[in-house]
């Protein structure tokens, strides 16, 4: 069974992968944290390009979090999972205390990551979108949606593996999806790789100001 060592690993692959994009002055990567953000800084460093984070948060089914009925982003976009929220009975004021909740997160993690520093201008910007795995792909699209009302020139998916049915579905929504690895059955991202500890916000800052210091 094929699986990464870890994250730097994953990302050193895909960066070889990406080599076309390298020195390019108009090619930024968003990596959408945690788990992105090691994944990116490899692909970042080799291609020597800006690296910076795309902020998105899940929004879990009350009480099975890791189910997800939605996702907000950056730029107060919102997708929500109808057919599943129908399903569950879930009601308009759950979904509003989730979505509080986790816009409360969102702009922590922003004031952590980023700081005073302003948000990168992506206009005309050939965006190199990064995760560590996509399963149901609701998080990146969510960042898609987003990245979109900024208007890039091309938005391309780099992610070591991704469930097939997840890439179906983001695939008309693109310019292009690199990944090397579509396992079946996927089960989940942390299967494929040998070592996937949860990355800490420290490590997140720590690769953000190394990859644009390296540059």
């Amino acid at each position: 069974m094929k699986q990464y060592q870890d994250r730097h690993e994953a990302g050193q692959e895909l960066a070889k992968l990406l080599s076309s994009f390298k020195n390019e002055k108009d090619v930024f990567i968003l990596a959408l944290p945690r788990g992105g953000v090691p994944v990116a800084y490899q692909i970042a460093k080799a291609l020597n390009v800006p690296l910076d984070v795309f902020l998105v948060r899940k929004l879990g089914v009350p009480g099975y979090e890791e189910l997800a009925m939605g996702a907000i982003a950056d730029q107060n976009v919102c997708l929500l999972n109808e057919s599943l929220i129908l399903q569950l009975g879930i009601n308009s004021s759950q979904i509003e205390q989730v979505k509080k909740e986790e816009s409360e997160e969102l702009k922590r993690r922003n004031k952590l990551y980023r700081g005073r520093k302003e948000f990168p201008d992506l206009v005309q910007k050939k965006i190199i979108l990064v995760d560590d795995g996509i399963a149901t792909g609701a998080s990146i699209e969510a960042a898609i949606k987003a990245i979109k009302k900024l208007h890039p020139k091309e938005i391309i998916i780099a992610v070591p593996v991704a469930s097939i049915d997840s890439l179906e579905h983001l695939r008309p929504l693109v310019d292009k999806i690199v990944c090397p690895f579509t396992p079946e059955p996927f089960y989940s991202v942390g299967t494929w790789y040998k070592l996937f500890s949860q990355t800490s916000d420290e490590e997140v800052c720590d690769l953000l100001n190394r990859a644009n210091k390296d540059r």
